[in-house]
């Protein structure tokens, strides 16, 4: 499975390309207002403006109906009811401090279904994991007296930092456990061959 890094630069770079033809046709528009009446010449008939709009629509529909399953965690979080977790992680966050399980860092295996479930008795907080880069592996909201759950598979090895998302107050800035996450390596299973 492709990391959150290789996912959104690929997005990236298509939303780019797709956002430089809606820029060509404002352009285009807004070169047609300011031109002198005296020249109403043009190749783009109402047929072709019209045309280029809707293969911009079209494909613009199309990019979201063929990437949102590229996204990892989407299919995750549409059944995640269906899905049954390998290891579920609780974490209650209170007065500025998230309380980890007793076992720091949380160790988990490569390719592990994991479900957080995080609680909050006090404030709204955000729950993020991150790379030792700084980069985002996910986050989500924590809305206190809920249970707020994700459910996550770590493709990638490592020690990844917990950060609070959400401003929650001063102290909120403060929010960081580092190395509360240990992921375990990520090995390919490879079958032998029996020798006769």
């Amino acid at each position: 499975m492709a990391t959150t890094h290789e996912v959104l630069g690929n997005l990236k770079l298509v939303y780019t390309i797709y956002a430089l033809f809606i820029i060509s046709l404002v352009g285009w528009f807004a070169y047609r207002v300011t031109k002198p009446p005296t020249s109403t010449k043009t190749w783009i008939t109402p047929k072709v403006f019209y045309s280029y709009l809707a293969l911009l629509v079209l494909t613009g529909v199309g990019i979201h109906i063929l990437t949102y399953n590229k996204i990892p965690w989407v299919a995750w979080e549409l059944k995640k009811h269906m899905i049954k977790p390998d290891k579920v992680v609780e974490i209650k966050v209170k007065d500025h401090k998230f309380i980890l399980p007793d076992v720091k860092p949380i160790v988990l295996e490569c390719n592990e279904k994991v479900k957080f479930n995080v609680t909050s008795d006090d404030l709204t907080y955000g729950f993020g994991v991150f790379r030792k880069d700084n980069s985002m592996v996910f986050q989500m909201q924590v809305i206190p007296k809920y249970n707020n759950e994700i459910l996550w598979t770590f493709t990638e090895s490592g020690n990844f930092d917990i950060m609070s998302t959400e401003y929650s107050g001063p102290k909120g800035n403060w929010m960081k456990v580092e190395n509360a996450i240990r992921v375990n390596p990520c090995y390919k299973k490879v079958a032998l061959k029996e020798s006769k």
